[in-house]
């Protein structure tokens, strides 16, 4: 007759903690995505309420100050184009530089200080957002140019800008009493803004015709042009040669011919 077979104690006794540790262990991390998934939920939730509360807001703000031109829906009107689908970076581009509201119209809207905070900015631009798809604000990590190639963007640059704003970024006339205007004093996120909104006369640069990494090595490249230096003297606005022959034939001939003059009256 065949005995029992032996149970073996100790291996029992280590699978017991082998296995409670395992199921403490999907406790956690079911724990873990449970929370992380109501965490994103409530964030999103939130998020989407900032959101609105800030177009509600942004709607009055519009009524009050944009109407008479773009419309009480910003569907256009005679004296401002349709505002829908045009996206929050349009906004914040053209109210944060100034550009709008426009005091009168006119051919052209001109850089000037801003009339609102940019709180009030924000708002505005969520209003807008609301109306269709568009282009949103950019991001900092979008319009960083820190690790940005400089004369990679002034070849970029030079193909496809200067022929409105200048190889110095100085400007330049259009037609239509238009003018593309310098880029001095425009920031980052100003250059960027304008390169996916193409503000009055200037194209769209979609990331399909210039990349994303293209955009921030032209911003880099406006940089130094803000800041750089000119050792050879005087640089006469960078306008270009036109410039530069006007300086030559008002000073330097002209001083040739009051030599010329005093030499005539010493010879009398």
């Amino acid at each position: 007759m065949k005995g029992k077979p032996a149970v073996n104690v100790s291996s029992s006794k280590r699978r017991r903690p082998m296995a409670a540790g395992v199921l403490l262990l999907l406790a956690l991390v079911s724990t873990g995505a449970a929370y992380a998934v109501t965490t994103s939920a409530l964030s999103a939730k939130s998020s989407s309420a900032a959101n609105a509360d800030n177009a509600r807001q942004g709607k009055l703000l519009f009524t009050e100050g944009c109407s008479s031109c773009h419309g009480l829906a910003a569907q256009g009107g005679s004296n401002g184009p349709s505002l829908v689908g045009v996206g929050a970076a349009a906004v914040d581009f053209q109210v944060g530089t100034g550009r709008m509201p426009m005091a009168a119209a006119g051919v052209q809207a001109r850089r000037k200080p801003p009339v609102y905070t940019q709180a009030e900015i924000d708002k505005l631009a969520a209003y807008v957002a609301s109306l269709g798809p568009g282009p949103s604000v950019p991001k900092a990590s979008q319009y960083d140019f820190s690790d940005a190639n400089v004369a990679a963007g002034g070849e970029i640059y030079r193909l496809n800008c200067s022929q409105c704003h200048n190889y110095a970024g100085k400007g330049g006339a259009l037609s239509d009493g238009k003018v593309a205007p310098q880029l001095m004093d425009a920031s980052p996120k100003q250059i960027y803004e304008a390169m996916i909104t193409g503000p009055q006369s200037m194209p769209v640069f979609s990331d399909r015709q210039i990349p994303a990494k293209n955009k921030q090595e032209i911003i880099a490249y406006i940089n130094y042009l803000q800041s750089a230096p000119d050792p050879g003297g005087s640089a006469l606005g960078r306008l270009g040669p036109v410039t530069e022959t006007v300086f030559l034939f008002t000073v330097a001939i002209g001083a040739l011919v009051a030599f010329a003059i005093w030499i005539g009256s010493k010879a009398r």
